[in-house]
């Protein structure tokens, strides 16, 4: 059974009177990097995209072992942008690298500075590492989710001056650089697609969807530019507006998670080659390579752990987004009928619990959760827990209810008796359900997950204010057999 864990940062009410739209100042270099953002995109390879106030015909970024001397340089032709947008995506990849390393990098251009990363580890390396997980992160300040200091809100207030680290959730991951190497962020980047909700936005429209992107982006980047960043899609990246009736206030460049395309379609993998030695496991990693639509759906493999990115959204009978669907967003399908599911089932049971013995799963939208059945998403328990069940994930990370919970390991609403040592199978709903084991949402919140050796997988929620621990648990797995099958 899976352990399934569903957090986010919960939102704020808006605060009424907010300014007129307020851009981010443009640069005079045009080619000044801004919204950088790195993520793993092979086994020895590492992205880095970036944006640029004007098209790039080439883009180039050096990086070496030394901050002193980057003596390797990898260029594109990669520059990318969209109808309403005032910025190009940019996006480089570096490859041949040395794994478990601190490289260095500069994107070339007039205004830029040298940037920092450690490589991603080869899989089946057994040191221990943590990795954080952030869903539902929105933009604070102008145009945005601003608190008014004369407002009492449930939520702590947090400080906004834009475009330093003025939220609690951003500002811990700065101040924890140096405690994990990679972040997992499946779903809603910046909340833009709410501009409507503050009146003065009314008129601005699309410049104050651009707006809150770019300034999010900005705040993101001294997290996203220093640490691999991955990436997954949210009903919040699906269109520019979720307001039933109102598809004519957004324009056709920003439906159809365009942004979210633009941003990140380059920059994550599609699946690892498996390193197995199983022939078997290694045609079917193939096969899931070939059916992988990054940045949708895909995999990637890091030391102890394989992750595998679903998207809840598209691409599965009455997914929520797609055309037809339950949010009334008419999006997708990116891939054939069944590619998604096709894919998911290739890739899960590639996985040898000897190189990689633990299984994650990272998706948007739960079907287990504390916050009521209008949060939950049936079509997607339909479509995906089977098969988590049968190739035995061990954890499943979802967002989308806007608070911190973790649930005993579950699966058709039945909690596994053996709890969080050895359980076999996934988690049900209720607004309080008896497998509940910690519930969240006085404060904004994440979750660390500390892999620390092969069978034993501690998951921290730590409160962003504060950087205390509000619950903390360990997943025990003896990861005893090389193939899953249940």
């Amino acid at each position: 059974m899976s352990k399934f864990v569903a957090f986010s940062k919960v939102l704020p009410v808006l605060a009424a009177g907010a300014l007129a739209i307020d851009y981010p100042t443009i640069p005079q270099d045009l080619t000044t990097p801004y919204q950088q953002r790195l993520a793993i995109y092979g086994p020895n390879a590492v992205s880095v995209g970036w944006n640029t106030y004007e098209k790039l015909n080439q883009s180039c970024v050096q990086y070496g072992t030394s901050r002193t001397d980057l003596d390797g340089e990898a260029c594109s032709t990669k520059s990318t942008t969209y109808d309403t947008s005032r910025t190009y995506s940019n996006v480089v990849v570096l490859s041949d690298l040395a794994p478990a390393t601190t490289y260095y990098y500069r994107i070339v251009s007039g205004n830029s500075s040298v940037g920092q990363f450690f490589s991603p580890r080869v899989p089946g390396d057994p040191t221990p590492f943590t990795m954080d997980v952030v869903i539902d992160l929105g933009v604070y300040g102008t145009d945005g989710y601003t608190l008014s200091s004369s407002r009492k809100a449930k939520k702590s207030d947090i400080p906004w001056i834009e475009p330093d680290l003025n939220h609690t959730t951003i500002g811990r991951l700065a101040d924890t650089l140096d405690e994990y190497e990679l972040v997992l962020h499946p779903g809603d980047f910046a909340y833009a697609d709410d501009w409507y909700l503050d009146i003065d936005n009314w008129l601005d429209g699309s410049d104050a969807y651009q707006s809150i992107l770019e300034r999010f982006y900005d705040q993101l980047a001294p997290i996203a530019g220093n640490k691999l960043y991955m990436a997954g899609p949210g009903n919040h990246e699906a269109d520019c507006t979720e307001i039933p009736y109102t598809a004519g206030l957004c324009p056709e460049g920003q439906r159809n998670f365009t942004d979210f395309l633009h941003r990140f379609e380059g920059t994550v993998p599609t699946a690892f080659p498996s390193a197995s030695a199983n022939t078997t496991a290694r045609a079917r990693a193939q096969t899931a390579r070939g059916l992988a639509v990054p940045p949708f759906w895909y995999s990637f493999e890091y030391g102890l752990v394989h992750v595998t990115m679903i998207d809840t959204e598209t691409d599965f009978a009455e997914a929520p987004d797609g055309p037809d669907g339950s949010a009334d967003l008419d999006t997708g399908p990116f891939g054939r009928r069944q590619q998604q599911l096709d894919f998911l089932a290739a890739d899960l049971a590639s996985v040898d619990r000897t190189v990689t013995p633990w299984l994650v799963v990272a998706g948007h939208r739960p079907w287990y959760s504390t916050g009521g059945d209008d949060n939950l998403c049936s079509p997607c328990q339909e479509a995906f827990e089977a098969l988590f069940y049968t190739y035995g994930v061990d954890l499943g990370v979802f967002g989308h209810v806007h608070n911190a919970q973790r649930f005993q390991p579950v699966v058709n609403g039945t909690a596994d008796p053996n709890g969080l040592d050895n359980p076999a199978a996934p988690i049900s709903v209720g607004t309080e359900p008896s497998y509940t084991a910690f519930a969240y949402a006085d404060d904004y919140s994440f979750a660390s997950l500390r892999f620390l050796n092969a069978t034993d997988l501690q998951v921290d929620f730590i409160r962003s204010e504060t950087g205390e621990v509000l619950d903390s648990s360990v997943l025990h797995k003896d990861h005893a057999t090389q193939f899953v099958m249940q």
